[in-house]
């Protein structure tokens, strides 16, 4: 097999085009760098879009991996495995959940959590009560339904007809859910403590405790998707523990595997009922190699220290960027929450995300967007203090080139 270095030229010759990636090919990462084929680091502070959870090649993980990989690969669901087990019950212990479905994405999480919600209202109250209320702007995943529920009509442009029997209400605007959910029709409120992808924009804490009495109101089940917001990302294991409002269907994927794809849907056991056998499945869900890889990430994620760190970590971050923000006039605010931070680009600097992004990249640090409106960054949890303040430097030079 040939390994000479290739071209970014390739990506275009071999690649279905719809991604475009920049012309910096990353090859070796370790902790929060990463070293390109000329070998220029970077500092990350962009996650892989919040999945490196623990830094890159952290050798914890590769230990487990090596360890699985000389063990057990992969296994039909006709049987199950130690490591799926183990991380279930793991995944139960920390959370609300009894009970734990595992796919390999975020978008297959929701789908399977979307497909709970409708399956549940179906045996208990009959085919009417079908209708999903999500948000607009909200991100759910690629496939079909997923994007369907996601409140984005840009990802749904030439793939119509999509599902049907999916509503959208205002994020943050409780009397638009109130207008829209109804005891007879609605099975589920569908929504993301913090909405990623469309700015980093947190959910306000009354406002997510209106959903919860508004479903147990209507009975209908509330769903949080934490692909995003998950295992440790806020500073707390999951989201909802921060708000203090248990969801009755919760997706996690993203830093679950730290990298290694994997997914998780956690319930309560009379809700997973509804999922019988033969109503779902995935061949790579719970597969072995992920979840030891995941177990090591939850092992390592939940000790309190770690989530301490994250908190101090976002606070020294999230003081750089509000002073880069105000010296330069770039920022209207830096919110999120933990690790997830989204910097608001002030009024002269609106539709230019894009250019912090190639303008980091100059200066060798990794950030990302949430639209085209707000820098987003979402680095490793137990990013170094070092990589932190090293990071904010590169930013702010590569901020003053933009504004110079």
């Amino acid at each position: 097999m040939n390994k000479e270095p290739v071209s970014r030229e390739l990506f275009d010759e071999v690649m279905v085009p719809n991604y475009a990636p920049g012309s910096v090919i990353p090859v070796k990462g370790e902790g929060s760098r990463i070293w390109d084929q000329e070998g220029r680091e970077f500092v990350d502070l962009a996650g892989g879009i919040a999945v490196t959870s623990l830094g890159h090649a952290h050798p914890g993980l590769v230990g487990e991996l090596m360890d699985q990989a000389n063990k057990l690969w992969h296994l039909s669901n006709v049987l199950t495995n130690e490591p799926a087990l183990r991380l279930a019950k793991t995944l139960c212990d920390l959370t609300f959940a009894e009970r734990v479905f595992f796919a390999n994405s975020g978008g297959e999480a929701n789908e399977a959590a979307f497909k709970l919600a409708r399956r549940y209202a179906w045996e208990h109250f009959g085919p009417d009560k079908h209708e999903i209320i999500s948000f607009k702007n909200a991100f759910h995943g690629r496939t079909l339904f997923t994007v369907s529920v996601g409140g984005q009509p840009k990802y749904l442009e030439g793939f119509e007809p999509a599902p049907g029997g999916i509503q959208h209400a205002d994020f943050n605007d409780l009397d638009s859910v109130k207008k829209l959910i109804s005891r007879e029709k609605t099975c589920a409120v569908v929504v993301e403590p913090i909405q990623g992808e469309s700015g980093v924009m947190p959910a306000q804490p009354e406002f997510l405790q209106g959903l919860r009495d508004l479903c147990d109101e209507h009975d209908a089940l509330l769903v949080f998707d934490e692909v995003q917001t998950g295992v440790g990302r806020t500073g707390h294991l999951y989201a909802y523990q921060m708000y203090g409002v248990t969801p009755d269907i919760l997706s996690s994927a993203k830093s679950l595997g730290g990298g290694f794809p994997v997914a998780a849907m956690l319930t309560t056991a009379k809700i997973a009922a509804s999922l019988g056998f033969g109503t779902h499945g995935s061949t790579y869900g719970g597969n072995p190699l992920a979840c030891a890889v995941a177990q090591k990430v939850v092992d390592t994620v939940s000790q309190p220290e770690i989530l301490k760190g994250v908190q101090a970590r976002s606070a020294r971050l999230k003081k750089g960027l509000m002073a880069i923000g105000e010296r330069f006039g770039v920022f209207s605010e830096v919110r999120g929450a933990g690790l997830l931070l989204g910097c608001a680009l002030t009024e002269k600097w609106q539709g230019r995300a894009k250019d912090f992004l190639a303008a980091g990249m100059e200066q060798g640090v990794m950030v990302l967007v949430a639209g085209a409106d707000t820098v987003r960054l979402a680095p490793s949890l137990i990013i170094p203090e070092a990589d932190i303040d090293e990071a904010l430097a590169r930013f702010e030079k590569a901020v003053e080139s933009l504004c110079s």
